[in-house]
């Protein structure tokens, strides 16, 4: 759980900065584009407001499934990177769409279909992204952090869609979501390619400060580990682990758990 002595360290943590500013900018275009989206499907593209559905619905479905071989490639195969980024540069071209053919019923079917499949795919990998480049002693607090920003991202959003239309029209909210998106793209350019590790517990019995620090090498030391931190009033080692490489038996040897 959060904890209020790890906040400056999370927040100062460039790589959970950017997945912050991610994920606020997300939500705020999602509320931006949704305060107008239903406006110009009644009043411009002619589809009346009980029929709105027959878009969403099917859209939303074919998302999900063009969302699955981005998340799987980017798991599986370890190319989170790429395909963020990709999802990133997809959802701003969505608000290009949505720009250019908002007019027509199925030029905003388009657009939608492209803003559903970079929208799951990237609602999917951030939080994932938060818990690998989170320190392995911080991921509550990150977690914290990262589910403010979404809901900042939320407020500004309605905030900021609300008056740009009613000063620059329908038309201009689209076009500010792009511009927001665009330097989200920038900004996550710089991010490095994400560990591929694991969060582990591993209970350790009584020990003493000392043993604690001593037990922490160790686990270092491991093919496999990439972080530990030993809380000895705990009694548990926090571990970020490599699935492809560690040996969970050689782990095992230092539980307390082990009969």
């Amino acid at each position: 759980e959060p904890v209020p002595s790890q906040f400056a360290r999370v927040l100062a943590n460039p790589d959970l900065l950017r997945l912050n500013l991610g994920i606020l900018v997300l939500h705020m275009c999602l509320t931006a584009v949704f305060l107008v989206l239903p406006l110009a499907l009644r009043d411009t593209a002619g589809l009346e407001s009980a029929d709105h559905w027959k878009i969403y619905f099917p859209v939303l479905m074919l998302s999900v499934v063009f969302m699955i071989p981005f998340v799987v490639v980017a798991e599986s195969r370890r190319k989170m990177k790429r395909v963020f980024l990709l999802s990133i540069a997809l959802m701003a071209v969505a608000q290009l769409a949505f720009y250019a053919f908002f007019q027509s019923l199925w030029g905003v079917a388009f657009a939608l279909l492209l803003y559903f499949t970079a929208f799951n795919v990237l609602e999917a990998t951030l939080p994932s992204l938060v818990a690998k480049m989170a320190p392995v002693e911080s991921k509550g607090t990150a977690m914290g952090v990262y589910s403010t920003s979404q809901f900042g991202g939320a407020f500004l959003g309605g905030l900021t869609g609300g008056w740009i239309h009613n000063h620059f029209g329908l038309a201009a909210v689209f076009l500010f979501a792009a511009a927001a998106i665009s330097i989200w793209l920038l900004v996550a350019s710089g991010m490095p390619e994400p560990k591929y590790l694991n969060s582990h517990l591993l209970r350790i019995g009584t020990i003493d400060a000392a043993q604690a620090r001593e037990l922490e090498a160790r686990l270092l030391a491991l093919d496999g580990v990439g972080e530990a931190v030993v809380v000895a009033d705990e009694e548990t080692a926090y571990l970020k682990i490599d699935p492809k490489l560690i040996d969970m038996a050689a782990l095992d040897e230092f539980s307390d758990a082990r009969g």
